[in-house]
């Protein structure tokens, strides 16, 4: 399983970042544009939230994990939340978890 989480910790960083790249070089790193179109109606707010509420569920449980397993350099999970998103980051956490989990079995 630990390896259909590194795919899919692959997938969920280029496909978001090939999605932003594109408005960061036309528009730069333009904040109030960027919430403002994140923001645009309701379809689009409704993905925001729950993205966010992910976001902190993420936090919650990669902090509680880590300690509870000994999980070592969780900070590049939360540097991939940064970077690239919700994507990104819980199936990298689930990966370190996994392979966390398989080390202690032998």
């Amino acid at each position: 399983m630990k390896y259909v989480y590194l795919l899919l910790f692959v997938l969920g960083t280029v496909l978001p970042l090939a999605q932003f790249f594109p408005f960061v070089i036309q528009y730069g790193l333009n904040s109030n544009l960027f919430f403002s179109q994140l923001f645009a109606n309701g379809i689009s707010s409704f993905f925001a939230m729950d993205v966010l509420v992910s976001a902190v569920v993420i936090i919650i449980f990669t902090t509680y994990e880590s300690k509870r397993l000994n999980i070592k350099n969780t900070w590049i999970c939360y540097a991939g939340l940064l970077i690239a998103g919700v994507s990104c980051a819980l199936p990298l956490f689930l990966y370190m978890r996994e392979k966390r989990i398989s080390a202690s079995r032998t």
